[in-house]
């Protein structure tokens, strides 16, 4: 099975969360994720897996079906 990478992922939730209402908690890691491919990356001293899930716990207003999956997709590049 082929993962994309968290790149890829952030990319479509921007396009699906809509670059003007992105929670303001959220945007810096959101933006963070745009260089990241891998669970084992960093983004100066934080690894991928601390950026993704900070996110998460800043994405509570990014909600429906595709959040959803976007989300469950995020846990699983990450091994959550």
């Amino acid at each position: 099975m082929t993962t994309r990478t968290i790149a890829h992922a952030a990319e479509d939730i921007i396009a699906a969360w809509g670059a003007d209402k992105i929670y303001f908690g959220a945007k810096p890691y959101l933006l963070a994720m745009l260089s990241l491919r891998h669970s084992w990356d960093k983004y100066g001293e934080d690894d991928a897996r601390s950026i993704v899930r900070y996110f998460l716990a800043n994405a509570r207003t990014f909600k429906g079906p595709v959040a959803k999956a976007l989300k469950a997709e995020l846990k699983t590049i990450i091994g959550d």
